[in-house]
């Protein structure tokens, strides 16, 4: 109720309310790093839970050992974009001195580290595994790092979903229901798009890139067809025009080139079409919160429903 009044008697500029004249939320600071960021965390998260899958299932070990490598060389380049957005390496060490479990983005960082270690002693074990060296504690070793890898996996692909679902950020917050599974079906298809790239075009990869383009499809035309205005961004404006190329390349024309024809070319331009979709859908998403942070009509009303 104190919200809605103090909403109500804030000045008007430009036919909007606002907060004494200025944006009533502080525009996202994050860099070009961040959004590239978000895309190869959810490709290294789900690059993990394939390999685990994979090695479940007894498949072929070399595509264990892609999926362990995309996974590792992933995960390794996101610290490097972090520390860039951050300006020097202290900052991301000072994000390691403590743990919190009610912030989103504490329990990221631990994440991308738990998962980092995980990941590398998974692939340690299984390069060692295929060079013979097969004694129970490497075994052991192998399996526990992927177990472990697997789950940090899922949580490092959908968490950073929960991280701008997270704010005061209108856009954000209002969709902050339908974003981490977005965010879970682009890891999972842009990770088997990569194994596909590297030329494991297997029924599992091609029914994981049909499934992952299924998801965006329908998350595309939910996000498209909800017209509130606090939804303003991704439909008007640059941050709209790059969200619905995205999802068109990531969506529909990913999924029509996989039904479309079974040849080899085919299912490659499908990964990379799905690729470009989602890396550009994360520009968006951070596009698209700038601009509704410089709403602060979007705020209020969102602020009234609470």
């Amino acid at each position: 109720m104190a919200a809605t009044q103090a909403a109500a008697t804030l000045p008007l500029i430009r036919g909007k309310q606002s907060y004494y004249g200025l944006p009533a939320l502080k525009p996202p600071g994050w860099t070009w790093e961040i959004p590239l960021y978000l895309f190869l965390g959810g490709i290294a998260g789900m690059s993990a839970c394939l390999a685990f899958v994979a090695h479940v299932f007894d498949s072929d070990p070399a595509l264990v050992r892609a999926a362990l490598w995309i996974a590792l060389i992933a995960a390794g380049i996101c610290p490097m974009l972090l520390i860039a957005d951050l300006g020097r390496p202290a900052r991301f060490l000072a994000m390691l001195r403590v743990a919190k479990i009610q912030s989103p983005m504490s329990v990221g960082v631990w994440t991308l580290v738990a998962f980092s270690g995980c990941v590398f002693f998974a692939l340690l074990g299984n390069e060692l595994r295929l060079r013979g060296y097969g004694s129970p504690l490497l075994i052991g070793m192998g399996w526990a790092g992927e177990c472990a890898g697997a789950l940090t996996g899922l949580i490092l692909a959908a968490y950073t979903g929960v991280l701008i679902g997270a704010t005061a950020n209108p856009v954000w917050s209002h969709n902050r229901r339908g974003l981490p599974p977005h965010f879970l079906a682009a890891g999972l298809g842009g990770a088997a798009g990569v194994l596909e790239l590297f030329g494991f075009l297997i029924p599992p990869t091609q029914l994981l890139g049909l499934a992952a383009a299924t998801m965006e499809t329908l998350l595309g035309a939910h996000f498209e067809l909800s017209r509130l205005p606090v939804n303003g961004p991704l439909h008007r404006g640059k941050s709209a025009w790059a969200f619905r190329i995205a999802g068109v390349l990531a969506g529909p024309g990913s999924l029509v080139l996989r039904l479309a024809s079974d040849s080899v070319p085919a299912h490659r331009a499908a990964a990379l079409c799905f690729l470009g979709g989602t890396l550009l859908s994360r520009y968006a998403w951070i596009w698209a919160g700038i601009a509704s942070s410089r709403d602060p009509e979007a705020l209020f009303q969102l602020q009234r429903k609470i």
